[in-house]
């Protein structure tokens, strides 16, 4: 399943990317200040990277209701609906990927980060792997040492 994770805002859109092998990566931010510009450099990584599924971060507030950013956020989703009719798209929980993101960087670097879109597209891919890690669940692995003297 190959994914695009989205981490929208008005300004920017941090991008992340996962193929079959599930493990998120950071693309560069869409930061066309043309919003055409942005969709059309969407659809093209949609295409070029075939996608499946777009994951979109979704900015609840702290005590889990809804505020002003999720209405645009809806509206996008919409608009993603209108242009890619055939694409899945999901909406997580975004809580406190930004902060995360960005949590060992100074504070001059994470602004330069945001404007640059580094930011965005690293809050992005928490989301994207936080949705692959819940969907397809964290492989079990066996922590037990085999005893060589044990053909079984």
């Amino acid at each position: 399943m190959r994914r695009l994770g989205i981490d929208y805002g008005e300004k920017r859109w941090g991008i992340s990317y996962s193929d079959e092998i599930g493990v998120a990566t950071p693309l560069p931010a869409l930061v066309a200040s043309q919003l055409s510009a942005r969709w059309e450099a969407l659809g093209l990584l949609i295409r070029e990277r075939r996608v499946d599924e777009l994951i979109v971060g979704y900015p609840y507030n702290m005590d889990g209701t809804s505020g002003a950013m999720t209405a645009k956020v809806d509206a996008f989703v919409a608009e993603i609906g209108a242009r890619f009719p055939t694409m899945r798209v999901h909406k997580v929980d975004e809580r406190l990927s930004s902060r995360h993101a960005g949590m060992h960087w100074s504070l001059k670097k994470m602004r330069d980060e945001r404007r640059s879109g580094k930011l965005d597209s690293q809050a992005s891919c928490l989301i994207l792997q936080d949705y692959i890690d819940q969907v397809e669940g964290l492989p079990d692995f066996d922590l037990e040492e085999e005893d060589p003297a044990d053909p079984d």
